[in-house]
């Protein structure tokens, strides 16, 4: 029997939760808010919290900081009606042992419960509900370390500079910091910086007056003034020109624009989102960036990893992208076999999750079962690792059988002979595990069972 506080400012879900857990047989006292949890639990002692978020005078995120701090050792759980990806994000960093929405099922509570009061790992994997936005895909300590650093950086207006590898998903990023800012209800304006000639910089990018050079018969408002009020993303920033850097640096300093051709100024309020693929501080010790810029860019850096250093995300993005094109394509396509994961998870992925998605999408169009098996996954063909899959061509017949007796063997019982020794060989490879051995011969469960029963290969 365990002793449990729980702290929730609706009556009814206090009593449900106390029937419950004195059905468990639980002692259960009950705290109508914060405040009051927390000046009962500084009189007695208890196995676990479970505390609502939304309550007044003291919320349960403030609760569960203040009980970690005074009881390190107590377990808390939180619940709330309203899932918000910030609490979650927050909840789960501050130590918060599980946090669930309502309506949850009783077993679910249960175990939680259940495993919170043995202090065991939640039954439940971690869930993708995380993240911050829809897009955001992954549960790896690096990306809950992104979630964090999201719900904290966007509520503010401070000019943010992502970088990353090519295909980590910086876009993606900077979306979700502009839909959790103040600006969101106001334009989100992505400028690939390299797309842009410099000679039209200033034109797209501030805009130009009619008359201003030859061709310009009308005027032309510009990408900034566009995204006036909201954010400005700047993708591919370190490839601009120093002339450029001048010029953007000014706006960014004066927070105003000048249309080519006019002479008067233009205010602004953008806020100011940058991604590289290139080590700016290297380029500024170079010469090639400008380092006043850099530090207006920069002014709270976000590293995104590349997808080899967060392997763990691998399933859960391929299961997304599975369900996506499953369903752009119209197929049945449920699932992606243990060795073609296998496969995906030795492989370093040097496009990342762009060349993840790539993979996967080319898997379900191949696909012609409901599962994608290995040879329906084209890798680059500088992977790392083994090589990914040893199909029948790839085995050299010249290494099964020899050309002596080969005519006095006579075609059917050479052929008999390869397939006998194939199967041996996938049986091996895979650890005589005749389900992946069949994927890796492309036959089906079956056939193998009745070949290997055939050639008694069966250890």
């Amino acid at each position: 029997m365990a002793r449990i506080l729980v702290a929730d400012d609706e009556l009814s879900m206090r009593e449900f939760l106390k029937i419950l857990l004195e059905s468990e047989g639980h002692e259960t006292r009950l705290a109508v808010n914060g405040a009051e949890a927390l000046a009962m639990l500084g009189r007695e002692t208890f196995d676990l919290l479970i505390s609502d978020i939304r309550m007044p005078d003291m919320d349960g995120l403030h609760l569960l900081e203040q009980a970690r701090r005074d009881h390190p050792q107590l377990p808390v759980v939180l619940i709330t009606a309203y899932a918000s990806p910030e609490d979650a994000v927050h909840a789960m960093k501050d130590g918060a042992y599980d946090y669930i929405t309502k309506p949850f099922k009783v077993q679910e509570i249960k175990n939680i419960i259940h495993s919170a009061l043995t202090q065991s790992p939640p039954a439940e994997p971690q869930r993708e509900a995380v993240a911050p936005v829809a897009g955001l895909i992954g549960n790896s300590q690096e990306m809950i370390r992104i979630y964090d650093l999201i719900a904290r950086v966007a509520p503010t207006q401070a000019n943010v500079l992502i970088h990353g590898e090519s295909g980590t998903g910086k876009e993606l990023v900077a979306r979700a910091i502009h839909r959790l800012s103040p600006m969101a209800a106001h334009e989100f304006v992505p400028i690939t910086c390299s797309a842009i000639p410099e000679s039209l910089f200033e034109s797209e990018v501030f805009g130009h007056v009619k008359g201003a050079f030859t061709g310009a018969n009308s005027g032309k408002i510009g990408l900034f003034e566009l995204a006036n009020n909201g954010t400005a993303f700047l993708d591919e920033i370190g490839e601009l020109s120093p002339f450029i850097q001048t010029k953007l640096l000014r706006v960014l300093q004066e927070r105003e624009c000048k249309r080519v051709g006019a002479t008067d100024t233009i205010k602004i309020n953008v806020r100011v989102i940058s991604a590289t693929n290139r080590n700016l501080e290297e380029e500024v010790m170079a010469g090639r960036f400008r380092e006043d810029l850099f530090y207006r860019l920069a002014v709270v850096p976000v590293r995104i990893p590349p997808l080899r250093e967060r392997k763990g995300d691998v399933p859960l993005l391929a299961e997304h992208f599975l369900k996506k094109y499953s369903a752009l394509f119209g197929k049945e396509v449920q699932s992606i076999s243990s060795y073609a994961m296998e496969v995906l998870m030795e492989y370093d992925f040097p496009g990342n999750v762009r060349e993840l998605e790539n993979i996967i999408e080319r898997g379900v169009a191949l696909a012609n079962s409901t599962i994608i098996l290995p040879e329906s996954l084209a890798l680059a063909a500088h992977r790392k690792g083994r090589t990914t899959t040893p199909s029948a061509a790839a085995i050299d017949s010249s290494a099964l059988i020899t050309e002596e007796g080969i005519l006095e063997t006579g075609l059917e019982q050479a052929l008999e002979n390869i397939e006998q020794r194939m199967i041996a060989l996938a049986l091996r490879r895979t650890d005589n595990s005749k389900t992946r051995a069949a994927e890796l011969l492309k036959m089906t469960f079956r056939s193998l069972r009745y070949k290997i029963k055939k050639y008694q290969l069966d250890t």
